[in-house]
């Protein structure tokens, strides 16, 4: 084949799977919005199965279905005649994807599920096949052809079993009200969820760690207290209280040095004559994903990390938030 010859595979490749979907879209109707109602009543779990190329929409979309406040799993049907159907119950629902509706595989546990009372839920291209009408909703996946050239690997036909089990996955996620912080819950190894649970005070430098110095400090105190602290590089100045009234690193300090020319002199200084003050602060229970997006946009190496009185708590380095995959 030349190239263009390649390409134009490809290319028709894509258009027949685009077309399959787009087609789904507009058959969508009640069986749909039936299929959602069982998934929301479900008081068990959605089982999901299918037999080779199915079989691999089906193990993904269970994944989909149990990140997305679903409870489901994946269950292999020539396994669940041989014991694994003592895992379905009355009150699950299971889907059961087949492209011709005919497989042996899906028939042969079809009787049992039944029997046990779990609901059926069928995505199979043939709306007459037994399987369809054996289901209690029966969501229809038929393509108008395959896009292997030779008609027989299934391709268009998974994608469109793909797109409809995303299809139900988050009509059902939306209607069940799934939120943001749920999903990260499900996800806490993954950056979203690491973005969404992560707090400052889970990541901050607090106690022992949290350098600080008495407004009254010198320079060369506030260096000493700086040097000898695990988070080098940074103190927080207060007053009395514990109340941040400034921010002092070593990037100040190396800033005023070339313009004094008793060196000496300098480490006498008032800390305060060279801290930040009122620095941007930002709360512990604040996303730590906030605060990385404060620290990027401002080129901030730390924020101090205040109570709701404003007294210091801790401090946040950005290596910190790299560390987390936050930056």
């Amino acid at each position: 084949m030349t190239e263009q010859e390649i390409l134009k595979q490809a290319q028709m490749t894509l258009a027949i799977e685009a077309d399959a979907v787009k087609c789904l879209s507009d058959r969508l109707g009640e069986e749909f919005v039936q299929a959602v109602q069982l998934l929301l009543k479900m008081q068990g779990r959605a089982v999901l199965s299918g037999m080779g190329k199915s079989g691999a929409v089906a193990r993904k979309l269970a994944g989909t279905l149990a990140s997305t406040g679903t409870p489901a799993f994946f269950m292999h049907p020539a396994e669940a005649m041989h014991g694994d159907l003592g895992m379905v119950t009355g009150a699950d629902v299971v889907i059961m994807l087949s492209n011709s509706g005919e497989t042996d595989e899906i028939l042969n546990i079809l009787p049992t599920v039944k029997r046990r009372g779990a609901a059926v839920i069928s995505i199979c291209g043939r709306p007459t096949s037994t399987l369809a009408v054996e289901a209690d909703v029966a969501l229809d996946a038929s393509v108008a052809q395959e896009a292997c050239p030779l008609g027989l690997s299934p391709t268009a036909s998974t994608t469109a079993a793909m797109a409809l089990g995303d299809a139900l996955a988050m009509a059902t996620m939306a209607a069940r009200g799934f939120t943001v912080e749920e999903y990260g819950a499900s996800h806490p190894m993954g950056t979203l969820g690491r973005r969404v649970l992560l707090r400052v005070g889970d990541l901050m430098h607090s106690g022992e760690e949290n350098p600080t110095v008495p407004t009254s400090a010198t320079v060369l105190e506030a260096l000493l207290t700086m040097s000898d602290a695990a988070l080098r590089g940074v103190v927080s100045v207060v007053d009395e209280a514990g109340y941040l009234q400034g921010l002092f690193t070593d990037g100040d300090f190396r800033r005023v040095m070339p313009q004094v020319k008793d060196r000496n002199e300098i480490m006498e200084w008032p800390v305060s004559e060279m801290m930040t003050a009122n620095p941007t602060t930002i709360g512990p229970d604040a996303l730590a994903a906030e605060a990385a997006q404060i620290m990027d946009e401002r080129e901030f190496d730390n924020i101090p990390v205040v109570d709701e009185q404003g007294r210091a708590v801790g401090i946040l380095d950005v290596q910190d938030l790299m560390k987390a995959g936050l930056l």
